[in-house]
């Protein structure tokens, strides 16, 4: 009887004896192909909240797909996914470049004129990390002007927000080894400027500063060094990243409202996913416009000039996103004061969590800071101006008035603008207190 059920349990299936022929009735391939969609079944839509039973697939839900996201999330919050996406483009680049890039002084500038003449899409590599470098700085202060407008340096964010402050730093330090590298007038001049610097360090400061030449004046070793700094810089800020990411899920991301109840939470995906792909296209738009229309709208011409020891040009002045700093260092006739006043500019923002005063997190509620934020605002492009503009002792005034005025923000307006709103919202009227006496 049991011989009888299995003989017509074969017939049933179409496939015939001998080769192909396997137990279960299917095709050696074909059962393969079941098994590995039977392996993989868990990652279906429809078990995505069952797969937490892998340890890649709970890092995938836990922060990209359930990750829970205050719903009036706008747009200016996707600045911190572009940033990342720069940071990918131009390690990306990066890499591509250095396998052209020659790092001595009788090369460096050839091998970038052999990137954009003889290598095959050199030019559309070269333009895309010299415009991403720009985009970069552009969607940082943007992320972290809107960081100021919404008060992500509040607890519990204090972590956070300085973590972003190393970024930048860390962005400034890779950006200035960049641009270096091509070896024209802008890079060489802007690498005898900074690394004069460190002999402010008392004794071993003229120490440090040969060691960074690798001489007694600016040569060879100097340049392979800042390309071996270029080259790692990358690696140590996208570590820097993932701490800084590591923090924003710990505690979650800020709200437009100030709230983080959670109640109003909703799953990143696909809900702020499909918003930070349409950020992303419009962020594309505005970068491929400047790489394939006007590539060195945004870079400076002292660079396409090699560089030349024996001849200083008229007018120094760094990139435009160090142009703030730089009409600070000069705006200071004597040395020391200059530099602390231009390294203090950057570190002066990790006070921003222990200076703070206020109880409010967004500036719309503010209507003192509101002032206030704005007024910074108009204060820094002062400096950028300042910063471009020759160093006549009009501009040079200028920038000393509106160095002055950028410490006050951070020393004595920002505190004070917490401590008057909080009394303004606090306060009771004359009527309400005699009445609550009664």
């Amino acid at each position: 009887m049991r011989q009888r059920f299995c003989r017509d349990k074969v017939k049933q299936f179409p496939f015939k004896r001998g080769v192909g022929y396997y137990k279960s009735g299917l095709t050696p391939t074909i059962e393969a192909g079941l098994n590995l969609v039977k392996s993989y079944k868990y990652l279906l839509p429809i078990n995505l909240p069952r797969i937490t039973s892998n340890y890649l697939a709970s890092i995938l839900k836990n922060h990209i797909i359930s990750y829970p996201t205050p719903i009036s999330l706008t747009y200016a919050w996707s600045f911190g996914s572009l940033a990342g996406i720069c940071l990918i483009i131009q390690m990306l680049t990066g890499l591509l470049l250095s396998t052209s890039y020659t790092p001595k002084i009788s090369l460096a500038f050839l091998s970038v004129d052999f990137i954009m003449r003889d290598v095959k899409n050199g030019w559309f590599l070269r333009y895309t990390h010299s415009n991403g470098a720009s985009m970069f700085f552009i969607v940082i202060y943007a992320h972290m002007l809107k960081a100021m407008w919404y008060g992500s340096y509040m607890k519990p964010r204090g972590a956070l927000w300085c973590s972003g402050v190393v970024i930048m730093i860390l962005l400034m330090a890779t950006a200035f080894t960049g641009y270096i590298l091509p070896w024209g007038q802008l890079g060489f001049w802007g690498a005898t400027v900074i690394t004069n610097m460190v002999t402010i360090v008392p004794y071993a400061g003229k120490k440090i500063m040969e060691w960074f030449w690798g001489g007694y004046v600016i040569k060879e070793p100097t340049l392979k060094r800042f390309f071996m700094i270029h080259f790692v810089m990358p690696f140590l800020l996208a570590g820097a990243v993932l701490i800084h990411l590591a923090l924003l899920h710990r505690v979650g991301s800020n709200s437009p409202i100030g709230s983080d109840s959670g109640v109003d939470d909703v799953q990143f995906y696909p809900y702020f996913l499909i918003k930070d792909i349409h950020a992303l296209f419009l962020f594309l738009g505005v970068f491929g416009f400047l790489v394939f229309y006007h590539p060195n709208l945004l870079g400076h011409t002292d660079n396409y000039v090699p560089a030349n020891p024996m001849k200083t040009p008229k007018h120094v002045s760094p990139e435009w996103y160090f142009l703030p700093f730089y009409a600070m260092l000069r705006a200071i006739p004597f040395k020391t004061p200059g530099i602390l006043a231009m390294a203090g500019s950057m570190l002066i923002l990790l006070s921003m969590p222990y200076t703070n005063t206020s109880y409010v997190r967004n500036t719309s509620f503010r209507p003192l800071f509101k002032v206030f934020f704005f007024m910074f605002i108009a204060d820094v492009v002062i400096l950028t101006w300042v910063g471009w503009s020759p160093a006549e002792k009009t501009y040079i005034r200028i920038g000393l008035k509106a160095t002055i005025f950028y410490y006050i923000f951070f020393m004595v307006l920002f505190p004070l603008s917490g401590k008057i709103e909080d009394a303004l919202v606090c306060h009771k009227p004359t009527n309400q207190k005699q009445s609550t006496a009664a």
